[in-house]
């Protein structure tokens, strides 16, 4: 699918046909072109759902956004990082509880996600009433009806657990006077999500119908996965059980035997992968280019050592409280957290950042020696990002069990990870372990520690966080175990406020509406 997927860019050619005066005087203008006409064929109707995927992938316009920045940095997991704490301020300012309204990170992120849903509602305008034909078959056109429908679903649900409420548009706006809309409730935007799902879930193919060069797009499988989640995240939990279900049963996915092998070039879109956004080795240069003018990733290159041997720019650095959070022997911890040895650090003053000196490993691209992997351009990277994994669909699993009071299923879920990162080695024992009773209140504790060391640095702690209701205490807690340096930088969580970001003012500016609380 890398190679095909992100040729989405347009050609619009129109033959006109001069009869008569007449003919001559009703036509069309020239270089107008109705959708209707361009919407012909079944390779258009390919071409406009990979464009949909594009926006997905964009870390980059007028400075960088990749979603981890907010999954990872701002929650106890990971430090900014980078040169100095000027490196990246907009960042440097959501991390430390100080957001303004003019923040450059949220309001490309916010724009990226509405180009993606834009995207999305000119596939699902014009595909619905194409003919089929030789490309375009029936089933074809089901599964790209499904997957643009998949697509604005993780495009709202990026945009509601971070903002909130948003403007809902599920048409092409095809007039400024189409431009205003009225903000829409959280509930209303997640109802919504799940309702695109659904239809999703009964137009897409599952994975295993996909030939090689088509892994990577939307599934049945990836579909039942974001319900499954949307449930978690509304706390429908007996839906969200039903969902975890229909893919835990359905034989298409399974654990690798190496949890390394996860964050490895061999190991996209493997039988772990649910979903990954699709990147490439392509060496189109990006300088003063913004919005995915090139299709790798930056993540490589913003979280490796800024060691000059490395070339790196260190962001995204794990805290000493998620280090600390590992338990002994855990394998997981070095497939996850560079320690460099201080003959590894050149320039401690930039590459040790207020006190902090580890480095993220899982997305840095690296041999099983741990050296890095050469990168043929010089700031993009063609590594995928593993948007959902099996074992996050089991810890989701378990937690829906775990509070619907079915302790048996949610310690079943939880011990096959536990299993895997175990290996054949007499650690990891199963629950109730440590300080650990076996009740549904330490089985809730116990499913959360596996989730932050399972997932670590996969831009998810944040999230968790907030849809468990714990943020501020847990950022509380975690202040008070930082370095001085850091703990000097850190202002206090506000609950009722922190939890959301705020709207961009410049897009209240173009369509206005209420701000979040305390913004």
């Amino acid at each position: 699918m890398k190679k095909y997927i992100f040729k989405a860019a347009f050609v619009l050619s129109m033959a006109l046909s001069l009869v008569s005066c007449q003919d001559w005087i009703t036509a069309p203008s020239p270089a107008v072109t109705k959708l209707s006409d361009f919407f012909a064929s079944g390779s258009t109707a390919i071409q406009a759902v990979n464009g949909a995927y594009v926006p997905l992938m964009w870390e980059f316009n007028s400075t960088y956004f990749p979603e981890w920045f907010i999954g990872d940095v701002v929650s106890d997991d990971a430090l900014k990082g980078g040169q100095s704490i000027g490196d990246m301020s907009i960042v440097y300012d959501m991390e430390n509880f100080k957001t303004a309204t003019n923040n450059a990170y949220l309001l490309d992120f916010y724009r990226a996600q509405y180009i993606g849903i834009g995207r999305c509602n000119l596939v699902l305008d014009q595909v619905p009433g194409m003919k089929t034909d030789a490309l375009l078959t029936a089933s074809v056109k089901n599964r790209v009806i499904g997957e643009a429908k998949y697509l604005r679903a993780m495009y709202y649900f990026r945009l509601v657990r971070i903002f909130g409420g948003v403007p809902k548009v599920d048409f092409v706006v095809r007039s400024s006077k189409q431009w205003v809309q009225p903000r829409a409730t959280a509930d209303s935007i997640n109802s919504f999500i799940i309702s695109d799902l659904k239809s999703a879930n009964s137009l897409l193919w599952k994975k295993s119908k996909y030939t090689s060069g088509d892994l990577g797009r939307a599934t049945k499988g990836a579909a039942q996965a974001m319900l499954l989640k949307t449930y978690l995240y509304t706390k429908q939990f007996d839906m969200a059980k039903s969902w975890g279900d229909s893919i835990i049963n359905s034989g298409e996915y399974s654990l690798v035997t190496n949890y390394a092998d996860n964050f490895t070039l061999g190991g996209e879109n493997g039988k772990e992968s649910i979903f990954e956004i699709q990147y490439m080795a392509e060496g189109t240069s990006d300088y003063g280019n913004g919005d995915g003018f090139t299709r790798g990733t930056f993540t490589t290159i913003l979280t490796r050592s800024r060691a000059p041997k490395v070339g790196g720019w260190g962001f995204n650095k794990p805290t000493q409280n998620l280090y600390n959070e590992y338990e002994t022997k855990d394998p997981r911890r070095d497939a996850t957290i560079i320690n460099p040895t201080d003959a590894e650090i050149a320039n401690p003053a930039e590459e040790i950042y207020l006190g902090c000196r580890y480095l993220n490993k899982k997305y840095a691209l690296m041999n099983p020696d741990s050296t890095y992997i050469g990168m043929s351009h010089p700031t993009r990277g063609p590594i995928n990002n593993k948007v959902i994994r099996y074992a996050d669909v089991l810890l989701m699993y378990a937690e829906a069990c775990c509070e619907i009071n079915n302790l048996v299923a949610a310690k079943t879920a939880l011990e096959s990870v536990r299993s895997r990162a175990r290996g054949t080695s007499a650690i990891l024992p199963t629950f109730p372990y440590g300080t650990y009773a076996d009740n549904q209140t330490d089985l809730r504790k116990a499913i959360r520690h596996e989730r932050r060391v399972e997932l670590a640095m996969e831009g998810h702690r944040w999230f968790d966080l907030v849809r468990w209701g714990i943020a501020k205490e847990t950022m509380d807690a975690y202040k008070a175990t930082e370095t001085t340096a850091a703990q000097t930088e850190m202002a206090t969580f506000e609950k009722g406020k922190h939890e959301l970001f705020p709207i961009p003012a410049a897009e209240i500016d173009l369509n206005p509406m209420a701000q979040n609380p305390g913004y």
